[in-house]
């Protein structure tokens, strides 16, 4: 009794209006998601697998297509195959090459043995409050991997050398098939580069590279903030097959100040001042970054009141300009007298016109109340 295949547009989940890209994208999501390789002895998987990939055969030929839509499946097989579709041929074609699939049909041997861009490295690096403000230079070690210098990165003793696995026969790849697939996969004797080592170098033991711990000095500019994001050229991992090194990516973060706040490029304090300076004003000493600051509180100073002292922030990164200090003052309502200080304030009140009636809105609040 002939087996009965489901429509090949229903396969991949398509009406039978859809275009090439979208023939492509569907036959691209099933496959990866049924590959024998991510599914290992599923026979479930294989047969949707295989499916999938007979429906995208026929469907992305125009021809087979073309005869299909009109003659159906039957139309198809008269043209030889079972459903157009070569159960002998190598997936790379269909799934490697345009899928970017290499590494499931056999492409990671070539790139192994290719020079491949190293790691990059990344170091968290904490700084001082003021270091981030002024710049500093600062020496760390950063722990990575380095060629070994015995045997050159080869891994063997010197004097001595790889020899061809006998696996795969130099290949780095080794084929299997898997009912109607002919898949190739990376050689586990030799984790895909062709050769083994006999006698690993006594260093590196066979790796080639070996861990140290790296000094580099990383210069850290003025007006950095939490979490700037430094990059440090080829500082990073050695490249395999010899390719040029990673990168090294030194994210600071920057430690709290005991009075100082920062919000972009100025700086934030709040100063006390008692109630007397308050209604008389003074003028006070404000501690800054560098030099302390004389600052001029006028006569009726409320609490809260800000007063912007000029270039005293955060310098600019890698420019010139630099940010303000804004100092915002309180102030400190006493709460223990002495008996002369509360015979005094006693007096004042006395002289003080006493008016507790709330505040009138502002035309601000009152426009918004009247839209609201």
């Amino acid at each position: 009794m002939p087996v009965t295949k489901r429509d090949y547009y229903e396969v991949l989940g398509l009406s039978r209006e859809a275009d090439d890209q979208q023939i492509k994208s569907a036959y691209r999501k099933l496959a990866l998601q049924f590959h024998p390789d991510r599914n290992p002895d599923n026979k479930e998987s294989e047969e949707k697998f295989k499916e999938a990939a007979e429906a995208y055969a026929v469907l992305s030929d125009p021809q087979k297509r073309a005869v299909y839509d009109r003659y159906g499946l039957q139309g198809v097989q008269s043209m030889g195959g079972s459903g157009g579709f070569d159960p002998s041929a190598d997936l790379s074609d269909i799934l490697g090459d345009f899928f970017g699939l290499g590494d499931l049909f056999g492409g990671q041997r070539q790139r192994r043995n290719r020079p491949q861009r190293g790691e990059d490295v990344r170091y968290d690096l904490e700084i001082q409050f003021e270091n981030a403000v002024f710049g500093m230079t600062a020496e760390i070690q950063v722990p990575r991997s380095e060629i070994c210098k015995r045997c050159e990165g080869k891994g063997a003793e010197p004097g001595s050398g790889p020899t061809t696995c006998s696996a795969c026969r130099g290949r780095g790849e080794i084929l299997y098939q898997q009912g109607f697939l002919s898949v190739r996969r990376t050689c586990g004797s030799c984790g895909g580069s062709g050769q083994i080592i006999k006698t690993p170098c006594s260093e590196c033991r066979g790796q080639g590279y070996r861990p140290v711990q790296r000094k580099i000095k990383v210069n850290i500019p003025a007006g950095v903030d939490n979490g700037t994001r430094m990059r440090l050229s080829h500082e990073g991992e050695p490249g395999p097959n010899g390719g040029p090194p990673g990168d090294l990516y030194v994210v600071l973060k920057v430690r709290e100040h005991p009075f100082l706040e920062r919000h972009d490029y100025d700086l934030y304090c709040t100063i006390p001042i008692n109630v007397a300076q308050a209604v008389l004003g003074d003028e006070i000493e404000i501690p800054t970054l560098e030099q302390p600051h004389k600052l001029k509180i006028p006569e009726g100073t409320q609490t809260g009141a800000e007063f912007r002292i000029r270039n005293k922030g955060v310098p600019h990164v890698n420019s010139h300009g630099r940010g303000d200090l804004v100092v915002q003052v309180q102030v400190n309502t006493p709460t223990k007298l002495t008996r002369e200080q509360k015979r005094l304030f006693e007096q004042l009140r006395e002289t003080l016109p006493t008016d507790n009636k709330p505040n009138e809105k502002g035309l601000f609040e009152k426009v918004k109340d009247y839209f609201m």
